[in-house]
Parts: C-alpha cells; structure tokens; sequence
C-alpha cells in the first residue's frame, strides 16, 4: 500500500466523526445565547443543504443534468401548506411521507419521458417545469390560493405544536437523518454503481446494470430532500407564494453544489452555507449586492471548480507529498486471507455461436455474413486490420449494437435483441479498446463493480446498514483484493483508481471482469500499451481463466500474444471471414499474409504473420 493509501486509511475512522460534532455543536448552539437571526440562519442553511443534496444525486453522482429541484421544492412547501390550512393536517409523521408520495410521483411524470430522451431533454424538461411553475400554482388555485400565497400552520408530533427552538431542533435532526440517509447509500456499491454511469453508460450497461432504471432511481432518490426542504420552508415561513420559487433560486442551487463540491457528501453544507451568509452580508450594500454577489459567483466558480471539498483534497495532496500531513496511528484494515486461488475455482464457460451474422451502418456494411465460435476452456481470437469489424463484432454480441441479419447465441440462450446489460446478466464481460475508468473510486472499489449484479445487495440494506451489507462489502473488498493480487497489482488496490498509468488500467479491467464470474470473457485489444511484465501478467490470467473453464475471445493486434494463446482464429478483412483455423494454419494461409502485407510470400519477405508483427511489436515497446 502506497504511503499516501496507508495515510487516507488511518484517518478514515475519524471523517464520519466531524458531522457528529458539528451536529452536537449545533444542538448546543441555544443553550449558549444564541441569537433568533443566528438560529434561523442555520435553518435556511439545512434547507438549501438538503436542496444542494438533491442535485448532487443527480448531477453530480448520476450525471444528469436536471435543474427541476425548485418545482419539487414548491411541491413540498405547498403539500404542507394545503393539508394544514384545508385539512388541519400538521402531524410530522404525516406531511413528510405525503410530500415525498408526491414528489416522487411528480419525479416519475417528469423524468420518465425526459430520462428516455436524454440528458439535455431531461434538462430542458425540469428547465421549463421550473419556469411553468408560478402557471401551474395560478392553474390550481383551489390548492395553492394561487398568487395571494397560502398560510401554513405550525407542525405538530403527536398533538404538542413544535416552534421556536423545537422547530430549530427539528429541522436540525431531520436534515442529519437525511444526510445519514444520503451517506450510507452514495458510500455503498450503490454509489459506486452511480459514479461508473455518470462516466460512461457503456461501462454500466457491460456490468448489467440498466441504465434507465438506475437514472430514474437516482433522481426520485434526488427529489426526496427537496420535498423535505420544502415542507421545512413552508413551517419555517409560516407563509408560501409563487415568488419565492424562481428560477434564479434553481441558478443558486445549481452555484452552491459546484461551490461546495457535487461529489461530496458534506460539500453541499459548505456551498449551502457560502450562498446563504455572502448573500445576506451582501444586503447591505443597497444597489451593489447583486454585483458583489455576482462577482462572488464567477470567482467562486473559477477558483473553486472542483469546489471547496475539491480544493481541500488537492491541498491535502501536497501537504502529503511533502510530508507536512498529520496522522494518527489508528489499526490499518487488514487483508483477508486470500481465498483458494481463481484457477481453482471453475468458472461457467459456454459455447458462444455467431451464426451468419451481418451488419449495415446506412449503406456501409460493417460485417458481411460471418460466422464464429468460441467454445470453453478455449482462447478464441479474432484478428484483422483496423476497419475489418473485430470491435463491431463484440459490440454485436454485447447487445450495444443489434444484427440486421443472423443470429448470436451463448450456451442455450439467445443473446440477439436483447438489451446490452440483459447480456451482461446472461453472463457476458467484456473491456474496451480505450479503458473506461470512472472518478472517484479506488481500485478495489471499481473492480468490486463486476458483482454489483451477480452479488446483489438491497438499498435497504445499504441505507439502514444491516447485516447483509456489511457481509456484501466484506466480500466484495476480500474478492477485489485477491484479484488484484492475482494480477500482481495488489499494491495499487487504494489508490484513486483514475490515477493508474495506461497498462495498469488494462489489468484492472481484467480483474473486474473476473470478478464477475461471467460465461463469456471479451477481451478488446487488451494488451495494447502493455509492457513486457505486464503482458506476461495478462497471458497468465487468460491462461487461468482458460483452465478454470471460460470461455474467451480475444480480440488483439499483438500478432505473438495471439499466436502464444489462442486455440483458434478467426481472420476478419473488410467485414468479410478471410480465414479461420489454428494458428499454426493461419500462419501459412497466403491468403491472411497478403492481408495485412499487401504482397504474397516470398524468398525475400515475412514468411508468416509473426515474422511481419515481430518489428511493430519491439518499436511498441521502445515507446
């Protein structure tokens, strides 16, 4: 473990400790004088908290853009503001879980159609549900008392009417339940299944994970704190009207997550807090606070592009390369004993069967009635020149592309027409030309996304932290850990898993695909940018995987990696099989020489495909 890992783990223990003291600080804060003006302003902090929170979720974990907090923060208010005034209806344990009903309802109505569309259709769609707002209050005049505003009366629990510092007591505890709420989940296997589809959809859907459904569960979770802050608002103010939900509110929202940090769990309590203290500071210039505040913003936003949390970590960093940063000797996580190495382990290969498979871009055919197999506890490769359709194929058989003619099978099951990520739960892995690597998960954290579905763990679980969880994540670090090691790149399983050099990430896309024990193993130009252990390393894992009884495709250009492990191969040429056969046959097929040298064998020439590659494969290494 690298100095910079070992440090980060020993002063884990105590970061969940410093929101328990601000908490406990907070609760005190009244018994020590604190001021009505003081008390409310940490109130309107928990609120636009739990609002930045909300965008957080979806922006900054989920990688949607959807600005419709402010309507869903309108809905909250004006559901507590309605069942008080019309209905007398002020218990707490009946307003929140009927605001949140509704929210979420509003959630489904809005991002359905949005999420199907796309990032900035979502965007344009709460874009415009923000600006229709004060519309849609004067439309439902009978609930909202339309542009007069409508009173909301005092909460109550159990009959006793909660104000003053109750209220500040209230608001306090139920914001800490949110953000623990918030926490558990995003620093569970679900927050890391977040973060991979916020980098790239591709990579969650070659885990199994629908992309649609994961979206749309991140943004009803993100619409939870909104109504929350709202039903807190409308008690706070007593009073609710059109005008206090504007889009210039949503425009705040959207400054404090990118000033506090949308990748951070508290960072939203620190950009809530920024906005909210400069802005009332800046009241007191008369004509000159929107431009101080403006000023505020812009500089805020270019200094502070990775927000303060991000600052704060970068600032750690030096600190930590230069031996100035603090820690406490507290007991370092030990590994878990390794279990019984992989190659012991039996691994549920089936037959993979392209049958006459084509493939038509327009009027361009990418693939022209081609047909492969690759059958367990076999090496299958599949070679050609760039443009030949090698990628195309696999993203055939991964569902991210459907075949206009033919058919593609593993074992008994039909893979044609089904959605990339029901191939992937039929039990097919796969890596990528180009590494698809996300932020802000280390090494173990990101190779333990290959069981995100075959090793399920409820979001119940996660949030409440039950038994199940903590077994899951015990076992998703301990297999993580012993695939690393297996690699022979246990040493980088802490570190930011981002930050790896190009050949490590190859090896770590390897590891997650074993940790997901698939079928079907696609291995996609994988020792491209390998050097020579690393490409001994590889050779070694596609050995194991080939004695514990996978099945393997190995697309590649490294012609003497090919030949060293393949069983068969399969020669594709302008979309079209040229050949396929041992490789001792496709060494001596003239045909696949004159392919890639643009002449026949002679006296004078390569004799055979190794012979050609050899020269490319030591100036590869030379770079």
């Amino acid at each position: 473990m690298s100095r910079a890992a070992l440090t980060a783990t020993r002063l884990r223990p105590l970061r969940p400790a410093l929101p328990i003291v601000v908490l406990l600080a907070a609760m005190a804060a009244p018994y020590f004088g604190m001021s009505l003006y003081a008390a409310r302003t940490v109130m309107l902090i928990c609120g636009l908290a739990l609002l930045v929170s909300s965008i957080n979720i979806v922006l900054g974990y989920a990688g949607e853009l959807a600005v419709g907090q402010v309507a869903l923060y309108a809905t909250g208010a004006y559901v507590a503001g309605y069942l008080g005034s019309a209905h007398g209806v002020t218990e707490i344990l009946i307003v929140i879980p009927i605001a949140i009903l509704v929210v979420i309802v509003i959630g489904l109505v809005t991002g359905i159609p949005g999420l199907r569309l796309g990032g900035w259709s979502l965007a344009m769609v709460t874009f415009f549900l923000v600006l229709l707002l004060p519309d849609f209050i004067n439309v439902f005049e009978h609930f909202t008392a339309g542009t007069l505003g409508i009173s909301v009366p005092a909460p109550t629990l159990f009959g006793s009417t909660i104000t003053g510092t109750n209220f500040y007591f209230l608001t306090l505890l139920v914001t800490a339940l949110w953000f623990a709420v918030f926490r558990n989940l995003v620093l569970s296997r679900h927050g890391a299944a977040f973060l991979v589809l916020k980098h790239s959809p591709v990579l969650a859907a070659s885990l199994g994970i629908s992309v649609f459904r994961l979206k749309l569960l991140a943004y009803l979770f993100g619409a939870i704190p909104a109504a929350l802050a709202g039903v807190l608002y409308g008690w706070l103010q007593n009073f609710i009207a059109p005008d206090t939900f504007t889009f210039q509110l949503a425009l705040s929202i959207l400054a404090a997550s990118v000033i506090g940090g949308s990748t951070s769990i508290y960072g939203a309590f620190i950009g809530a807090a920024l906005l909210q203290i400069t802005q009332q500071e800046f009241t007191s210039f008369n004509q000159w606070q929107l431009v101080l505040y403006g000023a505020f913003l812009i500089l805020a936003g270019v200094f502070l592009y990775n927000g303060v949390i991000g600052a704060g970590r970068q600032l750690a960093g030096v600190l930590r390369r230069r031996g100035w940063w603090p820690t406490v000797t507290l007991p370092v996580r030990t590994e878990v004993a390794p279990p019984p190495a992989a190659e012991e382990n039996e691994l549920p290969g089936e037959e993979l069967a392209v049958q006459g498979v084509s493939k038509s871009f327009g009027g361009n055919r990418a693939l022209d009635d081609v047909s492969v197999t690759a059958k367990p506890g076999e090496v299958t490769a599949v070679i050609g020149p760039n443009g030949s359709g090698k990628t195309t194929l696999l993203n055939l058989v991964c569902g991210f592309y459907r075949p206009t003619s033919g058919t593609i099978s593993l074992g008994s099951r039909t893979l044609a027409g089904l959605a990339s990520y029901q191939v992937a739960r039929a039990g097919v892995a796969r890596t990528f030309q180009t590494p698809l690597i996300p932020k802000d998960l280390t090494t173990r954290q990101f190779v333990a996304t290959g069981r995100y579905i075959g090793e399920s763990a409820g979001m119940a679980a996660s949030i409440l932290r039950l038994p199940g969880y903590f077994r899951r994540t015990r076992a998703d670090d301990a297999e993580a850990g012993r695939l690393l090691g297996l690699l022979g790149i246990g040493h980088v399983a802490e570190d930011p898993v981002s930050s790896l050099p190009l050949g490590t990430r190859r090896l770590v896309e390897v590891a997650r695909c074993l940790a997901a024990r698939p079928s079907l193993f696609l291995f996609d130009e994988v020792g491209s940018g390998l050097d020579e252990s690393d490409l001994d390393r590889l050779a070694d894992a596609i050995r194991m995987i080939k004695r514990a009884g996978g099945t393997v495709v190995l697309v590649e250009h490294n012609f003497p990696l090919v030949l060293k492990l393949s069983d068969t191969i399969h020669v594709l040429a302008q979309g079209r099989l040229l050949a396929s056969g041992t490789p001792d046959e496709i060494q001596a097929d003239p045909r696949v020489l004159e392919e890639y040298v643009g002449s026949t064998p002679s006296a004078e020439g390569p004799s055979s495909i190794d012979d050609f590659a050899e020269p490319a494969l030591s100036q590869t290494e030379e770079r």
